[in-house]
This record gives structure tokens, C-alpha cells and sequence, in this order.
């Protein structure tokens, strides 16, 4: 079942941040929080995307760049940079980008299906692509994407870490 056919017409609300040139957009109910970026605990063995965990409030939280993940370059950590916190099946994570503007809200209308790239790109967890006058957002599927093959490695490296 598609996930876009089965959304009611209501308008949505994404939260707006950066990465590189390209500007991204993350379902707003999945935000717990927005923090700068402080130093992470490396672990051991993690793949070079998991930055590592901080400890939030008692919580062990593993901090995932987009920018590595995405392949984008080579990321650089200033006063600009955000961590997006977020709640996804009741597991808390983070997620460092370059920047977040604001919180859009777009109706099933403004929101294109994302085309298909082959096997060049994984767009399975891509939602689509929201337009907002001379804006063009890529909707991603934080569930989908924080829920593929290599978060399992997440799992895993910060069960070791609270050990």
C-alpha cells in the first residue's frame, strides 16, 4: 500500500533543512527537538555516517549525518550546524544537517511522486517532491530511511555503548 494514496487531504507540515544546495523537508510530527551540534562518543567499529552517541537528558541518542549518508562531501561542523532530534517508532535518534529555515506546510497537491532515478539512487525512502512557489523540497520518509539495513547497525553499536 502506498503510503501517498492512502493520506487524507489535509495539508502537511514538513520542517525545512539543508544539506549541501539541496533543500530537504522531514514530517514535523517525527521533531522532538532541534540542538547545535556538541561533541558525539565515537563508537567502535561504526560505520563512518554514525557520528556516534550523546547522552540527552538519560537517553542514549545515536547521531547520524545526512551529509555522509547522502554522500554530499565532506561535512563541516560550525555554529550553523543542526542536530535534528527525532522520535521514530518510539526510538529517539539524531540527525545532523547543514541548516533548518522553517516549518512548511504543503497540501497533497504540491507534493510530486519522486522520480525514479534507477539504480542510482535509493528512492524508497523518499516521499516526494514538495513545491512551494520557486521552492522544491525532497520529502523524505524519516521512518523508511531511519529504519533501513545499516540503522540496524545503529541498534546494535549503542546497545554496546550503554553496556
Amino acid at each position: 500500500m502506498m503510503a501517498a494514496a492512502a493520506q487524507p487531504a489535509k495539508p502537511l507540515e514538513f520542517l525545512a533543512f539543508t544539506l549541501g544546495q539541496e533543500e530537504y523537508g522531514v514530517d514535523i510530527q517525527k521533531v522532538q527537538e532541534l540542538r547545535g551540534y556538541d561533541t558525539v562518543t565515537r563508537i567502535a567499529n561504526a560505520p563512518e555516517h554514525i557520528k556516534g552517541v550523546v547522552n540527552l537528558r538519560g537517553i542514549i541518542v545515536p547521531i547520524v549525518d545526512m551529509r555522509i549518508k547522502f554522500k554530499l562531501g565532506t561535512p563541516t561542523y560550525d555554529q550553523f550546524t543542526v542536530v535534528i532530534i527525532l522520535n521514530i517508532a518510539s526510538r529517539v535518534m539524531g540527525m545532523v544537517v547543514d541548516s533548518v529555515s522553517d516549518v512548511i506546510t504543503l497540501s497533497p497537491e504540491q507534493i510530486r511522486p519522486a522520480p525514479e532515478m534507477g539504480s542510482v539512487l535509493d528512492t524508497d525512502y523518499l516521499i516526494g517532491l514538495g513545491t512551494l512557489d520557486e521552492r522544491m523540497l525532497i520529502l523524505v520518509d524519516i521512518d523508511k530511511l531511519m529504519s533501513s539495513s545499516d540503522m540496524a547497525l545503529i541498534n546494535n553499536a549503542t546497545a554496546t555503548a550503554a553496556a
